[in-house]
């Protein structure tokens, strides 16, 4: 069986490659150029595909005996990552990017690839176990053995169509045995260093944004809990619900922000119990384990990624909207973040979490 290995130049992909060579395979590398090099004249290459990354994948490769191409997918992750990530901050929301990559890049166009390139599969460096259930007869995804290194959250967007053409090798491995495999086969990325979380943001996000799209971002007003203006704010793209530092306000006590309310370009403080929700809704659901939800459902959500889950009832509303009823009000619900809905340890779905409309006037 061939199969595609969606390389990046570090330990995890490099380690999934090795253990399908293993296992029998015929095993291709591929790495994805995402943005050019260098990604600005003053800010780094993008860590994910600079050259310097592009050769650890080769070399891995060499050292294992198969094939390696790159391919360019610089002008999808532009418009379906990078632009969405300046739109929702923009809009008011956190985006979670890895996500978005997995949704349209890793599971769609390059899957799409791989298979018309006579491949079987696609095999990622992922921290999540993919199996097909017989007595279901469908595939289900479930939380990596090691749970330090669980990436089941951002992976709740694959489609069954899609499952059965994926392979997880690292599913049943702690990162610690992954290295130990790295080291004892002489990978030449064995003692890399993790990769930083968001690939393509060198550091703080408001400097990416502020050069991506400084001009749409308008400075307004900070509101307090009675709709009343105590401040002013750098712009909406500049916040996240929770967020404590950097807010410039003398208030002499501990404030948040609460909410934001990219209609009327307002943020809104608060002290620390007006973080708490207990209900929420969320969109663009996609649900593995089950064709659709039909009825409400007692489960497990997590509401960012490495949260713990918290007890919750999901119920279908109108559309292809869920309403999430938590059991305890948990702290900093926020538009934009997936909320990911586990029965035990297998991902039953999820979803991108909907601002709730509070009016504060």
């Amino acid at each position: 069986m061939k199969v595609l290995v969606a390389m990046s130049g570090g330990v995890d992909s490099s380690v999934a490659a090795a253990l399908l060579v293993d296992q029998g395979y015929d095993v291709t590398g591929v790495t994805m150029q995402l943005a050019d090099w260098p990604l600005s004249e003053d800010r780094g290459p993008l860590g994910c595909c600079s050259p310097e990354t592009v050769e650890d994948a080769r070399s891995v490769a060499g050292m294992l005996g198969i094939p390696h191409y790159v391919m360019n997918f610089k002008k999808p992750f532009k418009e379906k990552v990078i632009d969405y990530f300046c739109c929702e901050y923009l809009n008011g929301r956190t985006p979670n990017p890895c996500i978005a990559c997995n949704r349209h890049i890793k599971f769609d166009l390059l899957l799409k690839n791989a298979l018309s390139l006579g491949f079987d599969y696609l095999a990622t460096g992922h921290y999540a176990r993919l199996e097909y259930d017989i007595s279901g007869n469908r595939y289900t995804l479930s939380r990596a053995v090691d749970k330090k290194k669980d990436q089941s959250y951002v992976l709740y967007c694959i489609k069954q169509e899609q499952a059965g053409h994926l392979l997880l090798p690292l599913g049943r491995l702690t990162k610690e045995e992954a290295r130990k495999i790295a080291l004892a086969k002489k990978l030449p990325v064995a003692k890399k260093a993790e990769s930083q979380d968001i690939c393509f943001v060198a550091s703080d996000y408001r400097d990416f944004l502020k050069e991506e799209a400084g001009k749409l971002i308008e400075p307004g007003p900070f509101l307090d809990l009675q709709g009343r203006e105590i401040g002013r704010h750098r712009g909406v793209a500049c916040y996240t619900i929770g967020q404590r530092r950097g807010l410039g306000l003398p208030m002499g006590q501990r404030i948040y922000v609460v909410d934001i309310i990219p209609e009327h370009n307002a943020v809104v403080l608060g002290p620390p119990e007006a973080l708490f929700s207990e209900r929420f809704t969320t969109e663009e659901n996609n649900f593995l384990a089950i064709d659709q939800l039909e009825e409400s459902i007692a489960v497990h959500v997590q509401i960012r990624y490495k949260a713990q889950g918290s007890p919750a009832l999901i119920t279908p509303a109108r559309g292809n909207v869920v309403e999430v009823r938590l059991d305890k009000p948990q702290r900093s619900v926020t538009p934009g973040q997936a909320a990911v809905f586990y029965l035990g340890d297998t991902v039953l779905g999820g979803g991108i979490i909907q601002r709730g409309g509070k009016d504060y006037t």
